[in-house]
């Protein structure tokens, strides 16, 4: 992923903590201790990691049930509770890149695009070899060995350990994807053999049917499914004990100067919105018109996921995360220290990122009523080109929007995440 310097924000003028009056008798807005910023930060973050444990857990319910019972019903219901786990998953990105603890872990659980030939059977049309990627269709579900940089490697029992430990980045390579939500998703669904045409993935259900077995190895293939789940579970479980009151995120950030806090909880922001969102996850697809360059790319959610994401970001700059129970965490937010140093920069910010979620949900409409959004990146697609457009544009303008903010609370040195997509389009489309 190319990082690029967006934003370095500084200002000389010390800005004074605001009273809640000043000499005219205007109220002003309290300024809010950004101890207790960090109290609502952490507390949105472990609400959003308990709500993706829960629906993962609510996951794993349904694929047990589908692997005792296949059939096209039970199927149905996992990859609607697939899609139901990625609500509060997407929502909890918000927390990468300033958060270490979380960027280094999140590859293990959300890391995409990846060579799906890895884990199972693909269509001819994949190919057999990559010049990138020695493992490109290794094939886990049928191998009972593979090569590692010319080691064999037994994999005659897929377990946690074998997918987690040898198979995931095997060889260095991020493409070779073992764990995490879309080595589940590919399980599911399968290939989307569709391009920008009509239709997901269609994996059938007999592919984990042991009577009635198709494609060969569905006791492997349940085997993997199985091992893939419970993992991501694991993995949550994690996640959520960070956030914790002792946990080493939530206790980090404590330990840290207000001004490293802020640069912690803005950096995250700002990367999100610029050079992850706007730039990798859609300028590129759209720039290449390619539908492999979608992150949901088997199941065609890659619209609420984009949605969610952008959502996120919303939740931690405002203070306030609506749990999957419908209950409600909020408190202290950066929204109310830049407010109270300076409201006409908190009001642009959040004026727009409101107008990202309008423009957001409007993709999300036209994903549920016209087409999926690899229709939308399509070549020759003006309206919807133009509708995922719209939501890269507000993207972008928000990232401005915290430029200032974080100018406004006198924080130097921050960098965002970059995207050649944005920054130097020519050298992508020439590739």
């Amino acid at each position: 992923m190319t990082k690029t310097l967006f934003q370095k924000a500084s200002t000389g003028v010390a800005v004074a903590l605001f009273s809640s009056f000043v000499g005219s008798g205007a109220v002003v807005a309290a300024e809010p201790k950004v101890k207790d910023i960090v109290t609502t930060y952490s507390n949105i973050a472990q609400a959003t990691y308990e709500d993706s444990l829960k629906t993962a857990e609510a996951l794993k319910a349904k694929i047990d049930a589908f692997i005792k019972a296949p059939s096209a019903e039970t199927l149905k219901a996992a990859r609607l509770s697939w899609i139901a786990s990625r609500v509060p998953y997407q929502q909890s990105e918000a927390y990468r890149f300033g958060n270490a603890i979380v960027d280094d872990w999140e590859g293990k659980v959300n890391a995409w695009p990846l060579d799906e030939g890895l884990i199972d059977y693909v269509s001819k049309d994949y190919g057999t070899e990559s010049d990138e990627n020695d493992l490109y269709v290794a094939n886990i579900v049928s191998a009972k060995s593979i090569k590692i940089g010319g080691k064999t490697v037994d994999t005659t029992k897929i377990s946690k350990e074998l997918i987690s430990e040898t198979l995931h980045e095997a060889g260095d390579v991020e493409a070779n994807v073992a764990t995490g939500y879309h080595a589940i998703e590919f399980l599911l669904w399968g290939q989307d053999l569709n391009g920008t045409k009509k239709g997901a993935g269609n994996r059938p259900h007999t592919d984990f049917d042991l009577k009635n077995c198709t494609n060969g190895n569905c006791d492997r293939r349940i085997a993997y499914l199985t091992a893939a789940t419970n993992l991501l579970i694991d993995d949550l479980k994690w996640m959520v004990a960070q956030w914790g009151e002792k946990g080493a995120a939530r206790t980090g950030l404590l330990a840290k100067s207000d001004n490293e806090v802020l640069s912690t909880i803005f950096t995250g922001l700002g990367s999100l919105s610029y050079g992850e969102l706007a730039g990798e996850r859609m300028k590129l697809g759209l720039i290449l018109h390619d539908p492999e360059e979608e992150h949901d790319c088997f199941s065609d959610n890659t619209h609420n996921s984009h949605y969610y994401d952008a959502l996120g970001i919303q939740n931690v700059y405002l203070g306030t995360y609506k749990r999957v129970d419908g209950s409600v965490v909020k408190g202290a937010s950066v929204s109310d220290l830049v407010k109270a140093r300076d409201a006409k920069a908190d009001a642009e910010l959040t004026a727009k990122l409101a107008a990202t979620i309008t423009a957001m949900k409007a993709m999300v409409k036209r994903a549920e009523t016209v087409e999926a959004y690899d229709q939308m990146i399509g070549e020759g697609n003006k309206e919807g080109n133009a509708v995922v457009q719209a939501s890269i544009d507000g993207l972008t303008n928000q990232t401005k929007a915290i430029q200032r903010a974080v100018a406004a609370l006198n924080l130097k040195s921050i960098e965002f995440e970059g995207s050649d997509s944005l920054d130097n389009p020519s050298k992508v489309s020439a590739e």
